[in-house]
């Protein structure tokens, strides 16, 4: 029986709260090997679903540290692992955990499933850390402070972005620093020892990085006006790798890897460290936005100037927008989003083409001329940029469009 069929809650006839010392994030996956699906008398059970990739004892997380006979047949150190991990041992039915948390089954299951957890029927596979995060948020919907459907959006874009984090950490960690010291020992034996040395040290770097993130993000809101809150005019650019597809069939899967891994470094280095925003990276292409075009144009330049003198990597080429975006969930939508993207592909290899509206918002800061023409050459080093006209011509889905290549501006010029 899936988790929503579990009947109407019952108040906790105790009250009980998350046990001291426990962290306020969802600690434990509300999904997983079912393990022992008998439930407490007058509680509902059900098979739920086996163990997935983001589950309690299922192939992507280890397992609980339970009692004998409830691991359900679980590597022995992935039990260790995980309450090392946790902090706490399995304790709680989902049906349980909503009931102590004082939370409806449906609205525990939609949070669950919010962060990306499989649904596991009644498997006794939660802890105190659960029990408090669902508290944490309902908490929130009750205080007024959040609607439910901003609360469930919370849970998703959390569960999203430190599902990522998390499997990145894994493949990078316990793939490349547990190879066994001494023979005869295992890679399963090195990780323990490995991951409870580096656990507190990445939990309390990955808070400040956070408190830092939401400190940038929270300024950039209070300086801009109010109807710009979701609706913000940005300049917004993609960076393509020229010929991808043709590299993935000539390349190891090694090598393609290290290339990604390089061209995705050095395009979030050069985003960062000139003011704008890394959005996401998609494999041979990443997407950044800008406050303004002049960082943007900055930023652009920098990439292919970076990017072409690395002979390891292929050509680049990108393309920049500027306009209205909607923003959600830390990205970002829109016309000004697809011109972009379709202004990327059809750059020239190792160039930069930008939209009308940019090359005007350029030319309106004082960072390049419009028409050369009608540059004074006793104030034209003022300039950082040159903008060329290039034809118009149809973009799908956008109608005609008037692309211009951006480069520097020659000191001569």
């Amino acid at each position: 029986m899936n988790v929503d069929d579990a009947p109407p809650d019952e108040p906790s006839p105790t009250g009980a709260g998350a046990a001291p010392g426990t962290s306020g994030a969802a600690g434990a996956d509300p999904a997983g090997r079912s393990g022992d699906p008998a439930a407490e008398p007058g509680e509902p059970d059900g098979p739920g679903r086996p163990g997935g990739a983001g589950s309690p004892g299922g192939a992507g997380s280890p397992g609980g540290a339970e009692e004998p006979g409830e691991s359900g047949g679980e590597h022995p150190l992935a039990l260790r692992l995980e309450h090392l991990i946790l902090g706490a041992p399995r304790q709680y039915t989902p049906f349980q955990a909503a009931r102590t948390a004082g939370v409806s089954m449906d609205l525990a299951a939609r949070f669950w499933r919010a962060m990306g957890f499989a649904d596991i029927g009644q498997a006794k596979a939660l802890t105190e850390a659960d029990v408090l995060a669902l508290r944490r948020l309902a908490g929130l919907v009750e205080a007024g402070l959040l609607s439910e459907s901003m609360a469930i959006q919370v849970a998703r874009s959390t569960g999203q972005t430190t599902a990522r984090l998390a499997d990145w950490q894994t493949d990078s960690f316990l793939e490349g620093l547990t190879e066994p010291p001494e023979p005869g020992m295992t890679r399963a034996e090195v990780a323990y020892p490995l991951v409870e040395l580096l656990l507190p040290e990445l939990e309390e770097f990955l808070i400040y990085v956070w408190r830092r993130q939401v400190a940038a993000a929270t300024s950039r809101v209070v300086q801009s006006d109010d109807e710009e809150a979701v609706d913000r005019r940005l300049a917004v650019g993609f960076a393509d790798l020229v010929g991808f597809t043709r590299l993935t069939r000539r390349l190891e899967e090694e090598e393609l890897g290290e290339l990604v891994e390089a061209f995705e470094t050095t395009a979030a280095d050069q985003v960062a460290a000139y003011g704008g925003r890394l959005i996401k990276t998609l494999g041979d292409e990443v997407l950044f936005v800008a406050d303004d075009p002049g960082t943007a144009a900055e930023i652009g330049m920098r990439l292919i100037e970076t990017m072409t003198g690395d002979e390891t990597m292929p050509a680049l080429r990108v393309g920049m927008a500027f306009g209205t975006v909607t923003t959600r969930m830390g990205d970002v939508f829109g016309t000004t989003v697809n011109l972009a993207s379709r202004l990327t592909s059809i750059a020239p290899r190792d160039a930069v083409l930008v939209d009308g509206d940019f090359a005007e918002a350029l030319g309106a800061a004082g960072e390049a001329p419009v028409s050369e023409a009608e540059v004074d050459p006793s104030t034209a080093e003022k300039y950082r940029f040159a903008l060329q006209p290039m034809w118009r011509r149809p973009v799908r889905g956008l109608g005609v469009v008037e692309p211009w290549l951006l480069s520097r501006r020659d000191a001569g010029r």
